[in-house]
């Protein structure tokens, strides 16, 4: 008989990931560094709906950063073909687990063809109650924040005064104003860095790294993280009474 599921006693409500090493994965196995992302992109089917099944309430994943703008135009001429399959294959498994798919980022600067499939697939998976997944494309966290405080100046422009700025209302101009701050940060790869991904959502998240390129990371990986989070003691500056 197959082991039982592991259960948990604390589960974040929301996870966010850092998927790093599809390159170095494919390069370390003699393929050629668009192999790594096409088996990166299963991991993210594989994950998600692990996720899903135990209950944790939003899944946010770096799939592009600002950044990456840099790398060769070939390769990121993949990863927006990739991209575009990944939405328009994944729709059926999205609605069979019931999960609700959305994205943040600078998307405006992404092809209408891009952003044509992102729509559609918010648009068909808006009703799933399950679970919240959120691709973080064009996106950098520095960058977020500007936004949000372009926005806030816009409005008070608007209005004609400046209202009382406190941390929740300018919250409320982040690109999801209805995400729930980041309980788990996981990063793969083996580097221990956050990378301008969610700096103001993840400003107490718990932060799990592990060596295991993106490719790699499976269902034990992710039950170690969660099990590692289970274990901690978050006290937000406070103290734990004993």
């Amino acid at each position: 008989m197959p082991a039982a599921a592991p259960t948990f006693s604390t589960l974040p409500r929301h996870i966010a990931v850092i998927m790093d090493g599809n390159g170095r994965w494919a390069e370390l196995k003699g393929l050629p560094r668009h192999k790594g992302h096409e088996a990166g992109a299963r991991t993210v089917r594989t994950i998600t709906e692990e996720c899903a099944r135990l209950g944790v309430g939003r899944l946010t994943l770096y799939a592009f950063s600002a950044e990456n703008w840099k790398r060769p135009k070939r390769e990121i001429d993949f990863l927006m073909k990739l991209l575009k399959r990944y939405l328009a294959g994944e729709r059926p498994t999205l609605m069979k687990n019931g999960i609700r798919f959305t994205a943040i980022g600078r998307l405006h600067e992404l092809s209408p063809e891009v952003l044509a499939e992102i729509e559609k697939t918010k648009a068909i998976t808006r009703e799933n109650p399950k679970m919240t997944m959120t691709l973080a494309l064009n996106y950098g966290g520095r960058g977020e924040i500007v936004d949000a405080a372009r926005e806030f100046a816009g409005d008070a422009l608007r209005r004609g005064k400046v209202p009382e700025l406190t941390e929740d209302e300018f919250a409320k101009y982040l690109y999801d104003p209805a995400g729930a701050e980041v309980d788990l940060l996981i990063r793969t790869g083996g580097d221990h860095r956050v990378s301008n991904f969610l700096l103001w959502e993840s400003s107490y998240a718990e932060l799990w790294f592990t060596k295991a390129f993106w490719p790699d990371f499976g269902i034990p990986q992710l039950h170690e993280a969660l099990g590692d989070f289970a274990k901690r003691d978050r006290r937000f500056g406070g103290l734990t009474e004993r």
